[in-house]
């Protein structure tokens, strides 16, 4: 990880605080300040997260940042209102739908370039269900987490997808070499 690993504690406290935050925005309230002494360095320190949501093992929101730019507790509540409200794929969560929610945190290491010579050559660089990946052309990116995999256990098709989310065909990591970079997460939930 990017940070040292997170205690029991300080996940609870994310997930909480999460919770908390997508519950306030949800019913059009203004998110409180957090006592800076309520917070242990690693949620004060730079960290980067997705927060993901689910109702009965449906995706209901999903939103993230692969870069750290603010601290940790943070970026999590923020994204925990933007899955919430600001998810395009989705209609803005109800308040009927906050108490179905379940809530994962995932906490990111840093996205590690990846170096591959051909593109026939990455599906086998990529570890199946370690790996968060993301692809790069030009001004397109996109990325999926590492659970991603349960879902794609096929190196080529986890590729495929990651290209269509992109914008691009399906293809375009056969055609040309793009940019990739991997990075782990650190996952837990409610």
């Amino acid at each position: 990880m990017n940070n040292s690993e997170l205690t029991l504690e300080e996940k609870k406290k994310l997930l909480v605080l999460a919770r908390q935050a997508l519950e306030l925005a949800v019913a059009g309230k203004k998110l409180p300040q957090i006592a800076s002494e309520e917070l242990t360095p690693a949620l004060k320190a730079p960290g980067a997260a997705f927060v993901t949501l689910t109702i009965a093992g449906d995706l209901r929101g999903c939103i993230g940042s692969l870069q750290a730019f603010r601290s940790l507790v943070e970026d999590v509540r923020e994204h925990a209102v933007d899955a919430a409200l600001n998810d395009y794929r989705f209609p803005p969560v109800s308040d009927v739908e906050v108490p179905l929610l379940e809530i994962e945190i995932s906490h990111l290491s840093a996205p590690q370039p990846l170096d591959y010579n051909l593109p026939q050559d990455l599906p086998a660089q990529l570890k199946a269900n370690v790996d968060g990946v993301v692809l790069r052309d030009g001004s397109r990116s996109a990325t999926f987490l590492p659970q991603v995999w349960q879902q794609l256990p096929d190196p080529q098709d986890f590729l495929n997808q990651l290209c269509l989310k992109m914008g691009a065909s399906a293809d375009l990591w056969r055609k040309k070499k793009l940019q990739v970079s991997t990075y782990k997460v650190d996952e837990f939930h409610e």
